[in-house]
């Protein structure tokens, strides 16, 4: 039996859509992340996406623990030509695309940008190799929305629909059992 511990990382404040670009994350609110490490096993393995809101996160909740390098399978979303514009801006040209990627998630992708189903693909590949390569243990990872959730679909057999559904805050952690007979979910956008 392994668990995930999913993290996300902390807020970045950006009013827009942000997938791949390199944002910092806000890391001012010291007593959440303190909070956040001493939630998480002592003995656990931590890895980030290569993002540097995540890198700075997972460095700021590690620890003595062993930190494993980056992974840009699990970034963020790819937002392709959506990238760090506004929704309303979008909708303004491109009413009926954008309402379909959010509203039908699924391979519904922006412009030279990526689908929920690859999202999940790429997401589902990282962690299979993460479960693979640390068997039985705690593994923390700390990366993003979009992310998390491809997981928590994973885990309750979700619809895309649904698991977007659910919120993912900021430094908030979701855990995930992974038995021989299935995956569990537990704690939800647990903020400790």
């Amino acid at each position: 039996m392994s668990r995930l511990h999913l993290v996300r990382h902390g807020p970045t404040h950006a009013k827009t859509m942000v997938g791949w670009s390199d944002l910092p994350a806000d890391l001012s609110d010291t007593r959440a992340l303190h909070r956040l490490a001493k939630y998480l096993p002592a003995d656990a393995v931590v890895i980030s996406s290569d993002l540097l809101r995540a890198v700075q996160t997972a460095d700021a909740i590690a620890g003595s623990r062993q930190r494993l390098l980056h992974d840009p399978d699990l970034r963020e979303i790819h937002f392709g030509a959506w990238e760090l514009r506004s929704w309303k801006e979008i909708d303004a040209e491109s009413p009926d695309h954008i309402r379909q990627f959010w509203e039908n998630p699924g391979h519904v992708a922006p412009p030279n940008g990526e689908s929920w189903n690859a999202l999940r693909s790429r997401c589902d590949r990282a962690v299979d190799h993460l479960l693979n390569a640390h068997k039985g243990r705690d593994i923390v990872i700390v990366c993003h929305f979009g992310a998390i959730l491809t997981q928590v679909q994973r885990a309750e057999g979700l619809s895309a629909s649904a698991a977007f559904g659910h919120k993912i805050d900021n430094l908030s952690v979701t855990d995930i059992t992974v038995a021989a007979d299935g995956w569990t979910l537990g704690r939800l956008n647990h903020r400790p």
